[in-house]
């Protein structure tokens, strides 16, 4: 392929990225540390936050980028991956940055790298903080991709850190003790930098790392509590346990959800621990928790006669909330279908039989894409999960399925599995 220049469009930059390295993920940082210090990027604002955890974090990114907009901070924050367009990952002040400054950056790390080899994703990360680095911010947050110590992500060092939920995921990279994830989490940390874990039942490996650097470390549960006040539904009670106790009512994400809650203790928590350098006021906390908003998670589309539940669970932990909100709806299964596909390095059959009992339909096909499950390994899963035969219905792609879910009489329809699966039905749905 041609190398593109600052004169290609956004697509064709990023079909090349994506056959620039033979491995989708490579995780180390030599490689992309070695470029990021050519451009120097490696301090891309004043203050940097490091977002980990298995599952959460891309919520508790959402929520502290609008409390901190709401405080008056600029700020920059890096996600992935994205649901329908590229720039997602990349917003300033919560909105996606242009075309043209995405091109531009990676034009330069193009002319930097020389023989260096990057992933799609450092490309990405790199970008991010070229881009972060000129707009002049107060603030960086960063979203680790996978795991935390090799991520491309962490040759930044943070000065705060929220370590969201913990569970197995990506086992075929980070396997399946959740002692040894939670040291691949812990290596956002820095030696007697702050961190904030919102995983009330945190490994103890998580626990002596914090220890052995001198982290202030703060955890849920034993350094601050959440419990849901009774104001009209619409509040909670934060209350902090370390020190001098605070109690706060805060408003309820504007995130659907009971375990939204615990993502917002952990982000309150270290806007409280950090209010020293970056203060920010009970009310900003409020507003920032009611506007804030965030795609594919427990996101409600209204389809002519159906009712679509879009949600990006795509792990055990994941699946259990998304169960456990599904059980509050008062549905009975028999009228809903589920459009479900997932990569193949997922562990699968607990998350399908955690969400069996809540569907009948289920529609699968597989994502076209590296790390996809093909329809027979996805329909073998559903038939060791209890789900009958005769309820499972194959397509070629998710387009033809979401087509095909349109037309069925059931008024409740579930997408749900993977990012990619919630991007790829998105865009069919936006397509008509």
């Amino acid at each position: 392929m041609i190398t593109p220049n600052n004169q290609s469009t956004l697509s064709q930059w990023i079909d090349w990225l994506l056959h620039l390295h033979a491995d989708e993920i490579d995780l180390g940082l030599e490689r992309i540390r070695l470029v990021a210090n050519q451009m120097q990027v490696t301090r891309p604002a004043p203050f940097v936050i490091t977002v980990a955890g298995t599952n959460g974090k891309g919520s508790s990114v959402a929520m502290l980028s609008a409390i901190l907009i709401e405080a008056g901070y600029r700020i920059g924050t890096y996600t992935s991956p994205h649901i329908l367009a590229f720039n997602e990952r990349i917003q300033i002040n919560g909105k996606p940055v242009n075309d043209q400054l995405i091109i531009e950056a990676f034009d330069s790390i193009e002319n930097q790298r020389k023989t260096t080899k990057l992933t799609y994703f450092e490309f990405s990360t790199l970008s991010a903080l070229s881009i972060f680095k000129q707009s002049e911010l107060d603030v960086v947050v960063l979203e680790v991709g996978l795991g935390g110590r090799l991520d491309a992500v962490n040759i930044v060092d943070a000065d705060a850190s929220l370590i969201t939920a913990i569970d197995v995921d990506h086992i075929d990279w980070l396997g399946d003790d959740r002692n040894l994830i939670a040291l691949e989490k812990a290596g956002v940390m820095r030696k007697e930098q702050i961190s904030v874990c919102s995983d009330s039942n945190p490994p103890a490996s998580l626990l002596d790392f914090a220890e052995h650097l001198q982290v202030d470390f703060s955890v849920l549960g034993k350094d601050f509590i959440y419990t849901s006040a009774p104001i009209n539904n619409q509040a909670w009670l934060f209350q902090s346990l370390r020190g001098e106790p605070e109690s706060i009512t805060i408003a309820k994400p504007s995130l659907q959800g009971a375990f939204q809650l615990q993502n917002a203790s952990g982000v309150v928590a270290l806007i409280l621990k950090i209010k020293s350098k970056l203060p920010v006021k009970v009310e900003a906390i409020n507003q920032g928790l009611l506007k804030v908003k965030h795609p594919g998670r427990l996101e409600r589309l209204q389809l002519n006669h159906q009712a679509w539940l879009i949600d990006v669970a795509h792990n055990p932990q994941s699946a259990e909330v998304l169960a456990e909100y599904l059980a509050t709806q008062d549905l009975c299964s028999s009228d809903r279908v589920a459009v479900f596909s997932a990569l193949r390095d997922k562990d699968m059959l607990p998350m399908v039989k955690v969400i069996a009992p809540w569907v009948k339909k289920w529609v699968i096909a597989d994502l076209a894409i590296p790390r996809s499950t093909d329809v027979g390994a996805l329909k073998q899963t559903l038939l060791n999960a209890g789900v009958d035969k005769d309820d499972v219905y194959e397509y070629e792609s998710i387009n033809v399925a979401v087509q095909a879910v349109k037309e069925l009489k059931n008024k409740h329809v579930l997408v749900w599995g993977s990012f990619f699966t919630v991007a790829q039905a998105l865009t069919s749905i936006n397509s008509q």
